[in-house]
């Protein structure tokens, strides 16, 4: 019946708080009137129903937040409201002018109503000296504050409870030069009473529609349960333009996501088909700042990803924000993003999802999640790095056991992120897509359990797309932590396996030896199914991490026509390409010649084709997808039926070659013939050498096609085939 708080001083009996949850579940905040204030103890009559918890653990700050609801100027609907959905409404209108400062908005906003908010800055143009400050927007139907064609606000030092759809709402990705400061939004809902129908990543043991994705599309966008699609994806913040400021503010316990930038290509709504819209491009638009920011007890923390289409709808994979030097121009340099001091604790998936290129995440501090971070490419690896995570923390289980309730929970002394799957394995950092660095960043308290198992690096389960030997870790820190797991694959466990196999060729670069103690070495899945043919008596074994150690110029090897994970005749030459391919993954795409093409390309499939087994140091490995990792100066033999394989090399130094035994193979298509085998050795080209019923061919890699080295782009290349020429 008493909580301690930092500063009381303004507070007094009778004024009603709300403590934030927490734990996972953001339905554990709790109002309360105060009966009595004592320094800077507050009490009340009903005793808490929940633990909040009130301490830095590990170095996280998980403090609950206590916010005050009550102010002397209160602006509300009637009673009935409540069972109606049918509040009060503030709209600022072109011409007007709005300061607002202290005011309590209590039933307010009209469920599935457009332009009926709380509190709505509507199509002013410029608002610059305008603000709504320390106002509590509490019990409101839709929406909490709504920025719309207006800019220059600021919105600064507001607290908000118990609200629908996206809280604090920037409406139609125009606005610009917003400053949100400092405000604290408190268990955000999708709907007044129903439950959301998200579209997110969840993993398959706790979707309703897994097997069915369509199914679950159309639960989720067409309900007619909230007033756009995304708001049964419901976020506290949802940023549609990058140039605004979000700083030091709180996300405390949304349904589904705390922050989400769900960015148009250009500005919509009332301003969609616009002259003046079609000249602004949000997506190539730089983030002006966002630091200090906090989401806590969400589904997802912090969402960079699954941008708005013109219909309101988004999809899991979208044209990503990629600042450039010429908006205007595609194909023009791309800046770095910086994301400062962001910290993202007990989100029952994940404290943060990217989707980019060149961002850097610095100062960060993840703890109590069931996984930390994940940051997809957006340019198809076709730049530096996708994400950098510096000089962070990242916690998997703090001093806050949270509430535990269900009876795996109670079992355990602890809530669990995912009460579906109980042993889901928390991860501290998922590698995905293409190049992610992690520098500098200190890992505490992975231990497996008897409960579930972890890790402190991982990677997305069970992704089908875009892992590179490129990805790296240099100076990190393990306390209490094992540094590494890759789970076998469980279906449970899976959100991104689409039939695909790329996990399986997954590798980290230990630059330093800072997580296995060899430095310049390569972490590779070896959980006995999916072990790389890298992988011999030079390597070390970690079998709680189902990994393999290994050094050498380590590449990837493939064994059909593709390039990587995608189909030779994708177009990957220019970003303009490379962006009609991520548009052709959108039901909306624009119907356009090129993206066409890439769609053609993109969904084309070769007949089934006969299984590929490797043999090496009289091991056979397995090879699922037709790739592999591969290390230079290797000689391999390749198990097949087939009656024609391509093998191709990718990521591996230049002059870097492997030679490879086909038995019953007679002919090459490509490359230097070569006398004997001694001649084979010597070469420092592609050739091959036919020896009896067998073909050798040695692989030399050339150098970068591109800058950088992408999983893509063949460095050498040769299909090889049953039949002699001529036969």
């Amino acid at each position: 019946t008493s909580i301690e708080v930092l500063d009381a001083s303004q507070w007094r009996a009778g004024d009603e708080i709300v403590l934030a949850s927490t734990d996972f579940n953001p339905r554990q905040a709790e109002r309360r009137t105060i009966t009595s204030v004592r320094g800077n103890t507050i009490r009340f009559a009903q005793p808490l129903q929940y633990m909040h918890y009130g301490k830095v653990t590990y170095g996280v700050d998980e403090r609950g937040e206590v916010a005050m609801l009550t102010r002397n100027i209160k602006v509300q609907a009637s009673e009935d409201a409540a069972e109606s959905y049918f509040g009060g409404h503030i709209m600022a209108m072109g011409g007007s002018k709005a300061y607002v400062d202290g005011v309590e908005l209590n039933r307010m906003g009209q469920h599935l109503t457009l332009a009926r908010y709380p509190m709505h800055f509507h199509i002013l143009g410029v608002g610059a000296g305008m603000y709504i400050r320390n106002a509590a927007i509490h019990d409101t139907y839709n929406r909490c504050v709504t920025v719309h064609g207006t800019n220059d606000l600021r919105i600064e030092n507001n607290v908000t409870y118990n609200t629908v759809g996206h809280c604090f709402f920037m409406e139609d990705g125009i606005e610009t030069g917003n400053a949100f400061v400092r405000n604290l939004a408190i268990q955000t809902k999708c709907h007044p009473t129903l439950d959301c129908v998200p579209t997110n990543l969840a993993a398959n043991g706790e979707r309703v529609h897994y097997a069915n994705p369509a199914a679950a599309r159309e639960a989720s966008f067409h309900s007619g349960n909230t007033l756009l699609p995304s708001d049964n994806t419901a976020a506290s913040f949802w940023i549609t333009n990058p140039d605004n400021s979000y700083i030091d503010n709180v996300a405390a316990g949304s349904d589904q996501v705390g922050f989400w930038f769900s960015i148009p290509q250009h500005p919509q709504g009332a301003f969609a088909g616009s002259e003046v819209a079609a000249n602004i491009w949000p997506r190539r638009t730089a983030l002006r700042a966002f630091k200090g920011n906090t989401a806590h007890s969400n589904f997802d923390g912090f969402l960079i990803d699954r941008h708005i289409e013109q219909d309101n709808t988004f999809g899991l994979a979208s044209i990503p924000l990629l600042p450039l030097a010429d908006p205007t121009d595609l194909e023009s340099e791309v800046s770095e993003t910086h994301f400062e001091n962001l910290t993202s604790y007990k989100n029952r998936n994940g404290g943060l999802w990217g989707r980019g290129d060149l961002y850097v995440y610095s100062n960060a501090k993840f703890a109590d999640n069931a996984i930390g971070m994940t940051q997809a490419a957006g340019d198809i690896g076709s730049l530096p790095f996708s994400s950098r995570l510096v000089d962070s923390l990242v916690v998997g289980e703090t001093d806050n056991i949270g509430n535990p309730t269900t009876p795996e929970e109670v079992a355990y002394g602890r809530s669990l992120p995912k009460t579906m799957i109980p042993d889901f394995p928390i991860r501290g950092y998922e590698y995905y897509d293409y190049r992610d660095d992690v520098v500098n960043t200190t890992f505490v308290n992975f231990q497996d359990n008897d409960r579930r198992k972890t890790g402190a690096l991982s990677f997305l389960l069970y992704t089908s797309a875009g892992l590179s030997t490129g990805s790296t870790i240099r100076g990190a820190k393990f306390v209490n932590a094992k540094p590494v797991y890759f789970p076998k694959y469980d279906a449970r466990f899976d959100n991104d396996n689409r039939g695909g196999n790329a996990y399986r060729t997954l590798s980290i670069h230990d630059i330093d030896g800072s997580v296995t103690g060899i430095p310049n070495s390569q972490i590779m899945l070896n959980d006995g199914e999916n072990d790389s043919v890298v992988t011999d008596a030079s390597c070390e074994i970690h079998p709680t991490w189902n990994a393999s150690v290994c050094t050498g110029d380590i590449g990837r090897l493939n064994l059909s026509d593709s390039r990587g994970e995608l189909p030779a005749a994708v177009d990957l030459e220019s970003r303009t390409a490379r962006f009609a391919l991520l548009s052709s993954l959108s039901p909306n795409a624009p119907d356009t010649p090129l993206v066409q093409a890439q769609r053609k390309a993109l969904f084309s499939r070769r007949p089934p084709q006969a299984p590929i087994a490797l043999v090496r140091n009289g091991k056979e490995f397995k090879i699922s997808g037709d790739q592999s990792t591969v290390r230079a100066g290797t000689e391999i033999e390749v198990k097949t039926e087939r009656p024609q394989v391509t093998l191709s090399l990718a990521e591996m130094d230049q002059g870097s070659w492997v030679i490879f035994k086909l038995p019953g193979f007679a002919n090459a298509a490509s490359g230097t013939e070569e006398g004997s085998m001694d001649a084979l050795r010597q070469a420092t080209e592609t050739s091959w050498f036919r020896d009896g019923d067998a073909l050798w061919v040695k692989l030399v890699a050339k150098g970068p096609v591109m800058p950088v080295i992408r999983p893509t782009d063949l460095q050498a290349s040769i299909t090889v085939s049953r039949e002699l020429l001529g036969g």
